[in-house]
């Protein structure tokens, strides 16, 4: 026995959200722009011209004090700050929903494999991965290591959780006296009902990466020959007159604006996302909108209140 099909006009409905719309948006003029930064990008990054060279047709945003142009170099460095965000978050909720799934339907292992997460939770992250990216080679690999090994336990403990509440409902029993396997189980039946809640975890594991992966090679613990925005960054706030002059304009800003940009889409998918996945959430927001207070329009009028006021 399947379980039984869940409504997809909440899902359909979606992108009929605003916050969704703009995230999506936003979201996709980035990857537009990561996708095609060979073709979009004006000059090789690696090229090197006349150094601080002001903007020009030729070089829009001019070029940095080595001589490389800053609008190439903006484009490639979307390429890889995005594309490191994409895998680990992929990674990262890909591991923990398939670990959540299998802890959640067999018990004991679950209670073994959440003391497990329950180390994880408890080290602060940021702070250890810049202790051991410190003592390791940099470079994508060790970082792609990095957010996937200390990413993981938190979708699976949302999945676990998720799964616990569907085990024993009546699908599930039933898929179990007729002698099916717990794989087809899990995969089948269970797995459906944690894709919605491992979904939002994945878009809040994406925009956490992309600022740890920025902060990490703002300290320099990052690849130097790959071009990133954190690495932009770091160039520029280490030229000694960036801030006195007008150069941050072209050289600070717009790789800030575009992590900013990045962050806040995310932001806008997740609580759509959150609400879809959640009905409790939307039940709450219908609610807040029912007992919204009059207005002058929809109240009554002050005639009226004085009568009442008058008995």
């Amino acid at each position: 026995m399947r379980q039984p099909a869940r409504t997809v006009g909440g899902w359909r409905s979606l992108f009929q959200c605003r916050p969704a719309l703009v995230g999506t948006i936003l979201l996709g003029i980035l990857l537009m722009l990561a996708v095609l930064a060979s073709v979009l990008a004006p000059h090789d990054p690696k090229t090197l011209f006349e150094p601080l060279l002001p903007p020009s047709p030729q070089h829009p945003l001019g070029t940095d004090d080595i001589g490389h142009d800053l609008l190439s170099e903006l484009f490639y460095g979307a390429r890889f700050s995005l594309s490191i965000g994409l895998l680990s978050a992929l990674l990262s909720t890909a591991i923990g929903t398939l670990l959540g799934l299998l802890a959640g339907y067999k018990e004991r292992l679950g209670y073994a494999m959440m003391r497990l997460v329950d180390v994880f939770l408890a080290v602060p992250r940021f702070p250890l991965i810049v202790l051991m990216a410190a003592f390791l080679q940099p470079g994508a690999g060790t970082l792609l290591f990095f957010f996937t090994l200390f990413g993981w336990p938190r979708a699976a403990r949302l999945v676990r959780a998720q799964v616990m509440s569907e085990r024993n409902k009546g699908y599930v029993e039933a898929a179990q006296l007729i002698g099916a396997r717990d794989r087809r189980i899990m995969i089948r039946h269970l797995l459906p009902g944690a894709a919605p809640i491992a979904l939002p975890r994945f878009i809040a594991e994406f925009q956490h990466v992309i600022v740890a992966e920025s902060g990490l090679s703002f300290l320099g613990l990052g690849n130097p020959l790959v071009k990133s925005w954190g690495l932009m960054l770091s160039f520029a706030f280490r030229y000694p007159s960036i801030m006195i002059t007008n150069l941050w304009l072209r050289w600070a800003l717009p790789p800030g604006l575009c992590i900013t940009l990045v962050v806040l889409s995310l932001a806008l998918l997740s609580y759509a996302l959150e609400e879809q996945a959640m009905p409790h959430l939307r039940a709450r927001k219908s609610s807040a909108t029912a007992r919204r207070p009059l207005t002058v329009k929809e109240g009554p009028s002050r005639q009226g209140l004085r009568d009442r006021v008058a008995l």
